[in-house]
């Protein structure tokens, strides 16, 4: 008989517990990990939040979630993937998995969450193209003769 043996890991800085939520708005899908840090930090693809959202309002956008009073909200370090459509809907998305991190690790914040309407997704995206239209609706110009 082999004996079997067990060997054990330490904790490395990689694995430390952390909440993730995925958000999406039109063609835009966005990774969202919060992990529990001594100051809040947001890195969206390798990059500062500043760097990556060059409009302040982008920016206000994303730290709406975490800015919110009565959550009980600790520091956080945000690492978000984040790819497809524009920086509006880019924004939209990161703000959407944002709250549906922190709603994962404590399932009493649900209802100001979803007051200050940071846990709804906004369906709107492209109408398809159809045949013998120049767009999704837009016909082509008629003439009369």
């Amino acid at each position: 008989m082999a004996t079997e043996t067990k060997t054990t890991k330490k904790a490395t800085a990689s694995s430390e517990r952390y909440n993730e939520g995925i958000g999406r708005r039109k063609t835009s899908t966005a990774r969202v990990r919060l992990t529990p840090a001594k100051a809040t930090t947001v890195v969206i693809n390798d990059k500062k939040i500043e760097e990556y959202f060059k409009h302040q309002s982008h920016i206000n956008e994303v730290m709406a979630v975490l800015g919110t009073k009565d959550l009980g909200l600790g520091d956080y370090t945000v690492t978000v993937k984040v790819s497809g459509s524009g920086l509006s809907a880019q924004a939209d998305a990161v703000k959407l998995g944002i709250a549906r991190a922190l709603l994962l690790e404590k399932a009493d914040r649900r209802g100001l969450l979803k007051k200050a309407g940071f846990l709804k997704r906004d369906p709107r995206s492209v109408e398809r193209k159809k045949f013998g239209l120049r767009k999704a609706r837009r016909a082509p110009q008629w003439s009369k003769r």
